[in-house]
């Protein structure tokens, strides 16, 4: 069974939204090595920028993508003809190559502020990878950092929670609407705070206890742990924000059952077959 439907925005956002949880994916296991080994850095400069790039920036786009589907489905309720009448998947793409340049754009900026063209430093004749700055650099890093969590997670954030918290009430108010399309739209809001506020927020604070103290703060890397859990959450919004998808998934779950169903069924008859013929000639 197929489906098949036209792309929409939200379709597209979550596209990327895909693309960058595969992203952050491919390079989790790398930090997650850097940080079994004590932060140092034994692979390649090269992968350090590589890895540190994309890393953080899938973290920041994430974020302005989730505020973009937010904004799509907030305009979606709240002027449902008008919007559908002016609703192009160009819409989407050009929101989408926006999240990517801008979260791009402000994470090459720090790292291009590191004084080492490849991030590797040297601190205890152990390389790190951009994680030692000079109190100099600490001075741009440290407020960069702090423009980057303003921007790039507590301004969509807020969005994201105001444009849900209005679509919410609009549903609720419409008596017409179904009990399930109700249910969707408040277990999509649930998810996309629940990943702002477990996956970004510890990450975030950390960039303001750091401006704040004049310092890096000494737990920021355990707050990275947490944004892992991101691509765990997502799919959650990918369920309730597309009905394709919802369609989709119960026919693969659907699918699935009747086959291992049949697979039971079959091994079942084969196992039992040869005691009942053993019966039959017990009693011959």
């Amino acid at each position: 069974m197929g489906i098949c439907t036209r792309a929409t925005p939200t379709n597209i956002l979550l596209l990327n939204l895909t693309v960058s949880d595969l992203l952050f994916l491919l390079f989790l296991p790398l930090k997650m090595y850097e940080a079994a080994s004590d932060m140092r850095w034994y692979l390649p400069s090269s992968i350090c920028i590589i890895t540190s790039f994309f890393f953080f920036s899938t973290i920041y786009a994430s974020s302005l993508l989730l505020m973009a589907v937010a904004v799509d489905r907030y305009l979606g309720v709240t002027f449902p003809i008008r919007y559908k009448l002016h609703r192009r998947p160009m819409h989407g793409i050009a929101a989408s190559v926006l999240a990517w340049i801008v979260s791009g754009g402000h994470t090459f900026t720090l790292f291009f502020i590191q004084g080492s063209p490849q991030g590797i430093a040297i601190v205890e004749n152990h390389h790190v990878c951009y994680e030692n700055f000079t109190s100099e650099q600490l001075q741009i890093v440290l407020p960069l950092r702090l423009e980057i969590s303003v921007v790039l997670f507590f301004v969509p954030l807020l969005v994201s929670a105001l444009c849900y918290a209005r679509l919410i009430a609009i549903l609720c108010g419409m008596p017409e609407m179904s009990r399930q399309k109700k249910q969707r739209a408040v277990a999509m809001a649930a998810g996309t705070l629940l990943v702002y506020l477990v996956c970004f927020l510890p990450f975030n604070i950390s960039h303001i206890f750091s401006f704040d103290h004049g310092n890096s703060a000494p737990w920021r890397s355990y707050t990275l742990l947490l944004t892992a859990t991101n691509t765990v959450l997502d799919p959650i919004i990918f369920y309730f924000s597309s009905a394709a998808f919802q369609a989709s998934l119960r026919t693969i779950l659907t699918q699935s059952w009747r086959s291992s169903s049949s697979c039971l069924l079959g091994a079942a008859h084969q196992d039992t077959g040869p005691t009942e013929r053993q019966g039959h000639l017990s009693h011959l």
